[in-house]
């Protein structure tokens, strides 16, 4: 059973809220991207900012208007793996910073799962389309 395409779309949506938010602020506040970058060590800060405002949004884009869904869905699982390594190391943390950034390292690693499901739902679609 396939779900109603406009709910399918909705909840692709949902999945790609956070990125496409997240680009949007940082490109209205470029500033405050490229400190996110000095904050996490990442240097050269400004091409990586404006790196992430691309990815961020290009990937979201892609994934919402179908086209080369599993690349944009894989470029957001990739990003988020190694941003959520990044940025949320619990295990390194002080105890008292310990249970909200666990909680964040894995609601980011189902992130990444719902990412790969989109990624392999498309390939397997256009795999399907191919044969038929």
């Amino acid at each position: 059973m396939r779900l109603p395409s406009w709910l399918r779309w909705l909840a692709l949506l949902a999945l790609c809220a956070a990125y496409l938010q997240g680009g949007l602020v940082k490109a209205m506040d470029f500033a405050g991207a490229i400190g996110e970058m000095q904050h996490f060590g990442l240097a050269p800060a400004v091409p990586l900012a404006a790196a992430v405002i691309v990815l961020e949004l290009g990937a979201s884009l892609m994934i919402l208007s179908g086209f080369y869904r599993w690349l944009g869905a894989l470029a957001l699982a990739a990003f988020t793996l190694m941003a959520t390594f990044l940025a949320n190391r619990f295990w390194a943390a002080p105890p008292a910073e310990q249970f909200m950034l666990a909680n964040a390292f894995f609601e980011h690693i189902g992130l990444v799962g719902g990412f790969v499901l989109v990624a392999w739902e498309d390939l397997s679609r256009r795999a399907a389309a191919r044969t038929a």
